[in-house]
């Protein structure tokens, strides 16, 4: 699953890689607010258990040896729409040196290649009402906002 497009490289995020991560995660408004990057104990757990589900596949782009983009690509297997299997992007992040340079795009339609070639019949994501740029980069990559989303925070 590991790619190059115009020198940038996806492949699968490393131990190391989860600083560069947290510190896109945390480098917006939102993520401000609900982001730790001080402390890495609950991230490094959580990479151990995204890293041992063969139905995750947590990314970073790398150019020339620096993590400068990422996103998780979730399989998630089902029974509707005929036993389809979805899946689902979360945690889409560029670093801000690198917006505007299409990056985002190219993580993307990276995406939609992977999850064709596992078969799946949907992407879906979800994005902060908030995010209202995002919104308008994932329409302008043909996402369409088709459902109302609900949480319940635990």
């Amino acid at each position: 699953m590991e790619n190059s497009v115009s020198e940038v490289q996806f492949r699968r995020a490393r131990e190391a890689d989860v600083a560069a991560i947290v510190a896109m995660l945390a480098d917006d408004v939102l993520g401000a607010t609900r982001e730790s990057p001080d402390d890495l104990s609950p991230y490094l757990a959580a990479f151990k258990d995204i890293e041992a589900d063969p139905n995750q596949y947590l990314v970073v782009a790398d150019r020339e040896g620096e993590v400068v983009g990422t996103m998780q690509l979730t399989f998630l297997p089902g029974l509707s729409r005929k036993g389809a299997t979805r899946a689902q992007i979360e945690g889409v992040r560029v670093r801000g040196t690198e917006r505007g340079t299409g990056l985002g795009s190219q993580l993307m339609t990276w995406a939609v290649d992977q999850a064709r070639s596992r078969g799946c019949t949907v992407v879906q994501l979800t994005s902060d009402t908030a995010r209202t740029d995002a919104h308008r980069f994932y329409e302008q990559l043909g996402f369409t906002a088709s459902h109302l989303g609900f949480k319940l925070a635990l």
